[in-house]
């Protein structure tokens, strides 16, 4: 049964399905999908949850093993199944397939996936899913229909925008809905609710200055290189206190290392990141920006931090701002700009 991202509320409400599929590399839609999804089904009594990222040397018969294992209290449970590269491989296809022959009872198993292509939806394994359940394939707003995104977004959290505000709001978003419902929350946070105009939000964007080191942060981990530099920049520019930045790139740093040290040792990623205490709308882009270094790379940037601070102390005679880029940069996964960009 195939579901729609933006009509998934109203069916997890009518009737809960045995096994949900959520495909796409949108990731807010695909995060707030599987979210509602995991809501729905702990407020149906489905209690447990079991996580399983299939990565190299995964052990399938763990799927089937969960799918037989009987609660001693007889608690209904999530089976949360993440398959990153979207290719169960021909062990995957084959328990995918077994399961869905004999779905536990009392079992919702909850498949995430990347965007995957027509030969892979054409597999029996899919197909074995698609007709036990539903499937959600989450897409990219097109730039047409981003303006009336924004609204329905700002509506259902009570502010009612001019079209001048929304086109502004959505010209600035540039298309990223992740950036979009942060800046959304922004808006709520220092406007409120109600009546909402292109000056109103304009002088609420000029007041959000402060908040635009954390968004520095979440740039980096998105591997937003370019946007990384234009917002460091901006913030030297409005003499905002380089240690204030810095303290806001160790503390990530600080995060990733610890997390990325707790995966070395054979923790999953989610245990990892909930060790760390993540706060729960960032966990997507911890994982997205985790991957880009090993443990040592983490630690080698977080090395790097003191370096910035004994710059900024006059200690040495590097330029703080050059440094703080160059570490973005790397967080970003890129190449540092040539040390002559900044000269002050």
């Amino acid at each position: 049964m195939r579901l729609y991202a933006d009509k998934l509320a109203g069916a997890l409400q009518r009737e809960l399905l045995p096994v949900y599929v959520v495909s796409g590399d949108e990731p807010l839609q695909h995060g707030e999908s599987c979210d509602a999804i995991r809501a729905a089904a702990r407020d149906g009594g489905y209690s447990t949850r079991e996580v399983l990222e299939v990565g190299t040397g995964f052990d399938w018969q763990q799927l089937l093993a969960e799918a037989a294992a009987f609660s001693l209290f007889a608690d209904k449970k999530i089976i949360d199944l993440r398959i990153p590269s979207g290719k169960p491989g021909a062990e995957g296809s084959k328990a995918l397939a077994t399961y869905c022959d004999n779905p536990p009872p009392d079992t919702l198993l909850l498949v995430s996936l990347p965007k995957i292509d027509r030969q892979q939806q054409n597999s029996k394994w899919f197909k074995a899913l698609d007709a036990l359940g539903g499937v959600v394939q989450v897409w990219p707003i097109e730039p047409s229909r981003l303006p009336a995104w924004v609204e329905q977004r700002l509506r259902s959290i009570g502010i009612d925008a001019t079209p001048d505000a929304i086109r502004l709001l959505a010209d600035r978003v540039e298309g990223n809905l992740l950036a979009a419902r942060q800046e959304i929350e922004k808006l709520l946070l220092l406007h409120g609710k109600g009546q909402l105009d292109a000056d109103q939000l304009m002088a609420a964007v000029a007041d959000s200055a402060r908040y635009d080191v954390f968004e520095l942060v979440d740039s980096a981990l998105r591997g937003e290189g370019e946007r990384c530099v234009h917002i460091l920049d901006g913030l030297r520019a409005e003499a905002v206190a380089a240690p204030v930045v810095l303290w806001a790139v160790h503390r990530e740093l600080h995060t990733l290392a610890q997390i990325s040290a707790d995966v070395a040792k054979g923790l999953s990623a989610d245990h990892a990141i909930s060790r760390a205490k993540v706060f729960s709308k960032r966990v997507g882009l911890v994982r997205q920006g985790l991957p880009r270094h090993r443990t040592a790379g983490w630690l080698d940037l977080l090395d790097q931090c003191h370096t910035v601070d004994r710059a900024i102390k006059g200690l040495s005679a590097q330029q703080p701002w050059l440094l703080l880029e160059q570490i973005l940069l790397a967080m970003c996964g890129k190449s540092p700009t040539p040390a002559a960009r900044l000269t002050g």
